[in-house]
Order: structure tokens, then sequence, then C-alpha cells
């Protein structure tokens, strides 16, 4: 069972103290210290760049068949099922997120490696067609050092996106957890540790860098071992990594932000559609970059819709990820939770009507915590800044619509193009909306659920390149082509 480290990072395979600042790791539910760990200095991540590319060219890696590390692989993905709980324990305890929410997301990642592990079985270089007196081939190879930097909203998940096909691809990987949330990372960084430890391979495949993205992400963006980066999180901080990338001429994949549109069309089933709007803002307790923070009502039914919305939302059961009640857990951090308050106090100055929630939950239970109540606003045009700008919170905004051109245009006026929901009996209707819609992931008569089988990317602000699917080992390698000469005629001007 991973215990919660204590003053101890990996950095180039070992567990030592981190040469950065004390972390402060807190409860969201009450704000209670759970433990400090000294985040990764600048001169640590350049130790362990170069420990990693040291590990990703020694011969026992980077000559292991595929067959070998997909075993080391497969064996990541039963430690993570097999300490399902106890990551999903220190999840919640990190993050706020219910059991219930964690334990799917530890048991997500144990299924990441799995497919990987399916996925780099099969995969295949390529003989290509000759135009010529030669035999041509088309073949793949590591990068080298990847850098992932990941978000605080989902780690144990998003750490194995990225590691589990870097890996696969035969490369090493410096790992950079949010700052609120460092320990399942590092639970993670453990039993991987052990497995490498286990095969006798470079332990140094993987480092685990806690601390401040403006320090140890931008340490990590930019040091010159490093061949590609996996960034989830902010668009900002996005645009920045991609133009450090830029800079250096390596590949970047961007998971951005999101203001996803969900629509209920005059025909969508209401018992269906109410449960799944819910569903998709006030889950994670919206802190999700895919959460349908914007719903459209067809006008012939908003008043309604909304209505029984509006009395469902009230009855949501509030409360600490621990409890098996609790339906809307705490956000990450109370700094966290004033950044949402801010926004709400900013959609009512802009004219939003709150129909419920706006404000933090009263009582002892909630007092030290960083709760805010699952809140709906209507009464703004889509040109307000809660409609536009991402709050990642509980935090739903209720539009009205006429007409299939009026709702197109404004589910497409936006920055953003991550995700769309769309509730509907009519399949002509929802395959013409789910086509016109700007999104990377459209879901019809469902929403949040995810397949590591299927591409997962965004338009627009929401982020550049594709994680997941049957390709995503190949977004970590280098592409080659070889010619085989056959023909015993010199070339031209040989004399």
């Amino acid at each position: 069972m991973p215990r919660i480290p204590a003053d101890e990072i990996l950095i180039a395979g070992r567990w030592r103290r981190g040469g950065g600042l004390p972390i402060h790791t807190v409860d969201p539910a009450d704000g209670s210290l759970i433990t400090t760990v000294h985040a990764a200095s600048p001169a640590d991540v350049d130790e362990a760049a170069h420990a990693a590319a040291e590990a990703a060219a020694a011969p026992e890696w980077r000559d292991l068949p595929p067959h070998r590390r997909a075993r080391v692989l497969y064996r990541i993905g039963d430690l993570l099922e097999e300490h399902a709980d106890a990551l999903s324990a220190l999840q919640t305890a990190d993050t706020g997120k219910t059991l219930g929410e964690t334990r799917a997301l530890a048991l997500s990642a144990a299924g990441t490696f799995r497919y990987t592990v399916a996925a780099l079985e099969t995969a295949e270089d390529a003989l290509t067609p000759p135009r010529g007196p030669y035999v041509t081939m088309s073949t793949y190879e590591p990068i080298g050092v990847v850098g992932a930097v990941n978000p605080w909203n989902s780690p144990i998940a998003s750490d194995a996106q990225k590691v589990a096909p870097a890996l696969a691809g035969g490369n090493a990987v410096l790992l950079k957890p949010a700052e609120w949330t460092p320990l399942v990372s590092l639970a993670f960084g453990r039993l991987v540790h052990r497995v490498l430890t286990e095969e006798r391979l470079p332990t140094a495949l993987l480092a685990v860098l806690p601390g401040k993205g403006r320090i140890v992400g931008d340490a990590i963006v930019r040091h010159p071992l490093v061949g590609r980066i996996g960034f989830t999180g902010g668009t900002t901080t996005g645009r920045a990594i991609a133009r450090a990338a830029a800079d250096k001429l390596v590949p970047a994949s961007l998971e951005l932000g999101g203001k996803s549109p969900t629509i209920v069309r005059e025909d969508a089933d209401t018992e269906q559609a109410l449960a799944g709007v819910m569903y998709g803002i006030f889950s994670s307790s919206g802190q999700s970059c895919i959460a349908g923070s914007r719903l459209f009502v067809h006008a012939s039914r908003y008043d309604a819709f909304v209505g029984e919305l509006v009395e469902r939302v009230r009855k949501l059961r509030v409360g600490p990820g621990t409890s098996p009640d609790t339906q809307v857990a705490p956000l990450v951090h109370h700094a966290h939770r004033d950044a949402v308050a801010a926004a709400v106090d900013l959609a009512r100055k802009e004219g939003g009507r709150v129909l419920c929630g706006g404000s933090a939950p009263e009582g002892e239970r909630y007092a030290k915590g960083a709760y805010y109540l699952p809140t709906v606003i209507d009464s703004l045009p889509n040109s307000a800044r809660a409609c536009q700008e991402e709050i990642f919170g509980p935090v739903l905004v209720a539009l009205p619509y006429e007409d299939e051109d009026e709702l197109v245009a404004q589910a497409n006026d936006s920055v953003y193009g991550l995700a769309c929901g769309i509730w509907t009996r009519d399949a002509r209707a929802a395959w013409r909306l789910g086509r016109r819609i700007e999104a990377g992931t459209v879901w019809i008569n469902t929403y949040k659920q995810f397949s590591i089988s299927t591409p997962f990317g965004g338009m627009k602000d929401s982020g550049l390149g594709i994680e997941k699917g049957r390709d995503l080992i190949r977004a970590y390698q280098r592409q080659k082509s070889l010619y085989w000469g056959t023909d015993s005629t010199p070339l031209p001007w040989a004399n």
C-alpha cells in the first residue's frame, strides 16, 4: 500500500528530499494539514533529466523487445488495481473528490496501462510500397526524455495517460504533478519504481517532480534534453508551453480548457436530460475541463425544464468526499473556492439571476472546508463573461434558444471547443448537430463517458494534439524511413 510521502520525491531513480520550498498539502474537506513535501528545484530537474536521458539510452531499456516492455507495463497496471482503494483514499484526501470517483480514476489508470500494452503488442513497423530498385520501411523510435505536466483535478488518470504511452514508446518521463495535489502522483511513482526495480530496469525512467509550475514546470519544459512535452491544464499556461516548445522545435500535446455546451432539444427525454445535465456539470464539483457548463434549452421547454432542474439541484447532497452520501464534494483548495465565488459575484453584477446556490453552504460541517453550493444562473447573454470564461466549479449558466441556427451560432461562439452534450430523441438532428458543433468530443444522450481506445482532443483554445486511441504510443515516438538498395547498377555520376 502506498504510504503518504514525507520529504521524499523521485529524482534520478532515487527517493530523496527535494531542494525546493516545502509544499503543505491540505485536505479541502476540513482545511487540515495532510503532510509536507519538499518540492523539486531547477537543479533537481536538471539532475533528473540527465539521469532520464541515460536511462532511456541504456541497452536494457532501449533494446527491450516489445513483449518484454509490455510485461513491465502490465505489471504496473496490476499494481494500480491492487492498490486502487489506497490510491483512492489518498486522492480524496488530496483533492476532496468522492471516494467513488477517485476509485474509478485509479481503476481507469490501470485500464490505461493495460490498453497501452495491447497497443504495444500489436504495433508494427511497415514495409512501404517500392517505387524503384529498393525496399523501403517506415519504423518508429523513442524520442528519449518526455516532460509530462499534469493538473490537480484528476492526477492519477492524467499521469497514466501520459506515462503509459511514453514508456511503451521506449522513453523516460519527467512527471510534474500539480502543486496542490502531489500525493497520489508520488504514490503512483512508488508503484512504477517498484516494478522497474523488480525487473532490473533503470529506475530513472520515471521522475516525479512536484512544485510550482512557473519554477519546476518551466524547468522541465525548457530543459534541452526534453524532446516532447505533454500538458493538461489551463489555456494561458498551454500557450506559454507551446511557445517554449516552438523555440526548441519539439512536439507538444496540449489538453486545455473548455466552456462546453450541453443542449436540450424540444424532443429530449426529460428524465434522461435532467440527470445528464446535472452529472455533466456537478460531478467532480464542476472541476473538469469537459464539464457541461453552458446549458441551452429550447425556448418551448425552457421554463419547465430549468424550473425542475433547479429543484433537483437544491437537493444535491454536499459534503466530504469520504461520505458515501456525498454528491458534490469540496473544491480542491480554498483559494480555488474563492475564485469560483468571485466568478459568480461577477455574473450577478452582469445581470445574472442566481436561481440556486451562489454561496458556500452554512453550518459547522462546512465551516473549515472549501465547499461551494451547486449553482444555476440565467438571464445572461451568451456574451457575458460567465458564459465565456471557464469557471471550473459547480456553476451552470442556462440560456434559451429558438432554432437550430441560433443554437449553433451561440454554442460555437466561444474560444473553446472541447466537448458538447446533446439530448434528443431525433437521431438525424443529433448527427447534424454533432457535426456542426465545434468540439473535439460530442456526447449524445450521455455525458462524461470516456474510453482509452477513443482519441481525445480539443479545437480552438481547447488544445493541440490528441491523447488516447490506438495510436497513442506513436505520439511519443519519432518516425524514420529506411531505404535498402536492391539494384547492382551504380547510381548516376558514380564515375
